[in-house]
């Protein structure tokens, strides 16, 4: 049997998937009780069952949420030819450890399809199939988000400790980019 303070934990941990996939923690919440609330309605014999479910209804529910932004930066993706980075040299490394806010921080600076694509491909391990089909997509034009995504992951950790790119008009936390983000606290 869960623990109040496992069932919590499990409860924050899904809050901030939904925030990372959606980059609206208002939307992550709801997204997230709407998810909660089918595992509350079954009984004990399905509880450990749905506990399992939980994670894969939320992200399902998260992209649903976010499907037009997605679809939107799904179709930039696909006009993007190869751009230069300027990235961190191959010696770069992350010094000591990063915060939970730094990651969100830099992960909610991507476009939402490279972000899902590096969400569901690195931290949750998902399958590239898996992931197409959960993206809508084509599974080449995930890897392709995927690619990005973890150069800009990278490129907006190191801009964080400190490192600034040397190629003209690029920007190393991706301003470009127009998504729903929160406030992060310091």
């Amino acid at each position: 049997m869960e623990t109040l303070e496992q069932a919590r934990q499990n409860v924050a941990d899904l809050h901030w998937l939904a925030t990372l996939l959606t980059g609206c923690r208002e939307t992550a919440t709801e997204v997230t009780f709407q998810a909660l609330a089918r595992e509350a309605d079954e009984d004990t014999f399905f509880s450990t069952w749905m506990h399992a479910w939980s994670r894969k209804l939320v992200i399902a529910k998260a992209l649903a949420a976010v499907r037009d932004d997605l679809d939107r930066s799904a179709s930039r993706m696909e006009l993007r030819r190869a751009e230069k980075y300027d990235l961190p040299p191959r010696s770069w490394t992350l010094l000591g450890e990063i915060t939970k806010s730094d990651l969100e921080r830099a992960l909610l600076q991507i476009d939402v399809f490279p972000r899902a694509a590096v969400l569901l491909l690195l931290l949750e391990r998902l399958p590239l199939q898996d992931a197409a089909v959960l993206l809508d997509s084509e599974p080449d034009l995930v890897r392709k988000a995927l690619a990005l995504g973890a150069r800009e992951l990278t490129i907006n950790l190191a801009g964080m400790q400190g490192w600034n790119s040397t190629v003209a008009g690029s920007t190393t936390n991706c301003e470009e980019h127009h998504v729903r983000s929160t406030e992060i606290p310091s």
